[in-house]
């Protein structure tokens, strides 16, 4: 595999934690520590274009996909959504005053995971709490959906993956899966297989049809894994380190492929925080607590 940089994009005054895809495969947003969230063109550059600004850290941005609506995160303060045409807030929801770290949805629903171990189930159309699921004391810190088996995967602070109902929201599974907190989730695009990664710098691949079982366990990274991320076609893996570098896997065998890293690639010289693969010419994205976004090209 040749990994080529072929842009860096910059302008966040603070660490970058939110990636998001735009309405278009060449546009996607970002959104870090400094409250901005910007709206970039992968076939230019230099059009970056600022559409909202709230007072505290940014960690979820998530584009509900009938509306057009951006969901931005904030730190302490709820929930805003963006109208990005326009540029300008359509409507808000203060459910919390605990930091939001995800957001997922569902049919008309909307899933966030809360720092005081919520998840808080939103109905999008009216925009109302519907549930508190509430299974530990520790963050709740990333989701993910599977609609096949109707699932809802909760990565926990307190090491735990806990599994939902989606519609009934009851409580399924309780894996005991890292050592440390978990960062990340993501199920296969087959959705075949749960990926789990955190604190502890292992990933671990656990099968679904046979209630979470554990078919592989690799320690990945020498720090902390904050994230990962299946491509569009569901070939490859990327994880996103405190180590500074992003790992290419092969997601067939989970065997790696590549490191992507500031010695051979001038990549990142702080952690990676969130990776993002595009449908435009199935570019990687990356963003750092250096305050860029890295656009990579492997073939």
């Amino acid at each position: 595999m040749i990994v080529e940089k072929i842009d860096t994009f910059g302008g966040h005054r603070d660490p970058i934690y939110a990636l998001e895809r735009g309405p278009l495969a060449e546009q996607f947003f970002s959104a870090g520590g400094d409250g901005q969230v910007v709206q970039w063109h992968l076939n230019r550059p230099d059009l970056g274009e600022l559409i909202a600004k709230v007072p505290t850290s940014i960690y979820a941005l998530a584009l509900h996909p009938t509306s057009g609506l951006l969901w931005v995160g904030q730190n302490f303060e709820g929930v805003h959504l963006i109208n990005p045409v326009r540029k300008e807030e359509v409507m808000s929801l203060k459910l919390t005053t605990a930091a939001i770290f995800d957001i997922k949805f569902h049919n008309d629903d909307a899933f966030l995971a809360l720092s005081d171990g919520v998840v808080a189930v939103v109905s999008t159309n009216p925009l109302v709490v519907k549930k508190h699921i509430k299974a530990s004391d520790q963050s709740a810190r990333c989701l993910a959906i599977n609609p096949v088996e109707r699932e809802l995967a909760v990565g926990y602070s307190d090491n735990v993956v806990r599994i939902f109902n989606l519609t009934t929201y009851a409580l399924k599974h309780v894996i005991q899966a890292h050592g440390n907190s978990v960062f990340t989730v993501a199920y296969s695009p087959d959705f075949q297989h749960l990926i789990t990664a955190g604190r502890d710098a292992h990933f671990k691949v656990w099968d679904v049809e046979q209630g979470y079982t554990l078919l592989h366990d690799t320690v990945a990274h020498m720090f902390a894994i904050n994230h990962l991320a299946f491509n569009s076609s569901g070939t490859l893996l990327a994880t996103a380190s405190m180590d500074k570098s992003i790992k290419i896997w092969d997601a067939d065998t989970y065997k790696l492929i590549k490191v992507v890293d500031r010695a051979r690639h001038a990549g990142h010289n702080t952690s990676v925080n969130k990776v993002l693969w595009t449908d435009y010419n199935e570019l990687l994205l990356s963003a750092s607590d250096d305050r860029t976004i890295s656009v990579w090209k492997l073939s």
